[in-house]
């Protein structure tokens, strides 16, 4: 399979090649959630760089959801003006708009939305207090609202960001998730939340409106088993027009295996049903993009990559053995490729990403 071959999803317009952009944490949005000229210039660049889907970073449904400084909101009817600059632009280059929906739980810092953080069940290390039943279903309704909005401004659809140990991952955590109603205890319970969430979309959006869901399958509390059972029966449903992957090395073994089948091949033979599988993790090349559809894969998100190089896509069409920028890149790359200042300072904390820096003590996951 060549990475330029269109994929069909199963809802709305196939994807233009195999390249996507993954959603990348990029602090440049107004402190009010709102659409920024600096996070539109920096998405823009890709749809023109010829991403086949170019997706925002993770918005929150509820301000009580930020998870990080500059984060694009998608609470309010307040963002769409700004949603819907961003939609057009990046249809204008064909490539599909997707918004990720996101809600950080027990991760959102209380000197950002004055609010104590809450999550399945009260964590005293973390000082968050246990959700009610009220409370999950307002997630529920947020969820959709904000899908809806993302249709309303007229995107092609959104990703549930279910990964990384935000709040739908810490749902689907045994060891987070300590509830004892029909969000606890079994799988089908703790992955309920998610279930409602695609089910109420499925019923308010159009029928050709898409609907991706990232996943981590180990790490942040999850077990491969469970993750490896969940995306079998999300795909046999159908509900779903794809899967995305963060596998943080999509190259690696599963977690303590030195030996035996790699990570993705958890899922990569699971029967698909027509849901596209993505996967995202340490792809910077050319030829490891390759390798991941010689894998099983469907498509690739990209994340450093993209960062370091707007127009991945469009030079690798132009030139099959084009090599991208090598990593670290320097400050004024950097800014040439659509990075604000303040996404600059962002990305000073991972460690080889920008050039003449100390080693970050962070690691990024895709």
């Amino acid at each position: 399979m060549d990475l330029f071959t269109p994929l069909p999803l199963t809802r709305g317009k196939a994807l233009p090649h195999r390249i996507a952009l993954a959603p990348l944490t990029n602090g440049q949005s107004h402190p009010d959630g709102s659409l920024s000229e600096e996070e539109y210039r920096w998405l823009l660049m890709r749809a023109q760089g010829g991403f086949a889907l170019t997706m925002t970073c993770a918005a929150h449904v509820q301000a009580a959801g930020q998870g990080f400084a500059g984060q694009l909101g998608i609470f309010s009817d307040h963002h769409l003006p700004g949603l819907s600059r961003l939609a057009q632009g990046i249809r204008k280059h064909d490539s599909r708009a997707v918004v990720q929906l996101h809600h950080a739980g027990m991760r959102s810092p209380r000197n950002l939305t004055g609010t104590r953080p809450m999550c399945p069940s009260a964590h005293e290390k973390y000082d968050t207090r246990a959700m009610t039943l009220d409370e999950i279903e307002r997630v529920i309704e947020d969820f959709v609202l904000a899908a809806q909005r993302a249709e309303q401004a007229g995107f092609d659809g959104v990703e549930l960001h279910g990964a990384h140990g935000y709040l739908l991952g810490q749902f689907l955590s045994s060891t987070i998730n300590q509830r004892e109603d029909e969000f606890g205890g079994s799988l089908e319970n703790r992955a309920r939340l998610i279930r409602h969430i695609i089910a109420g979309i499925r019923q308010r959006c159009n029928a050709e409106f898409q609907l991706g869901l990232r996943l981590s399958p180990e790490r942040f509390g999850v077990e491969l088993g469970e993750m490896q059972q969940l995306c079998g029966e999300l795909m046999a449903s159908e509900d779903l027009d794809y899967l995305d992957l963060s596998l943080w090395d999509v190259f690696k073994n599963p977690q303590g295996q030195e030996h035996g089948p790699g990570l993705f091949s958890y899922f990569a033979d699971l029967p698909r049903h027509g849901t596209a599988l993505g996967v995202a993790g340490k792809v910077r090349t050319p030829a490891q993009a390759r390798q991941c559809l010689d894998m099983g894969a469907d498509f690739i998100f990209l994340g450093r990559a993209a960062i370091v190089d707007h127009d991945f896509p469009q030079r690798l069409r132009e030139d099959p053995n084009y090599q991208p920028t090598p990593m670290p890149a320097s400050p004024e790359h950097l800014s040439a490729q659509g990075v604000s200042p303040s996404f600059l300072d962002y990305l000073r904390q991972f460690d080889g990403v920008v050039q003449g820096e100390a080693p970050g003590p962070m690691t990024m996951p895709s």
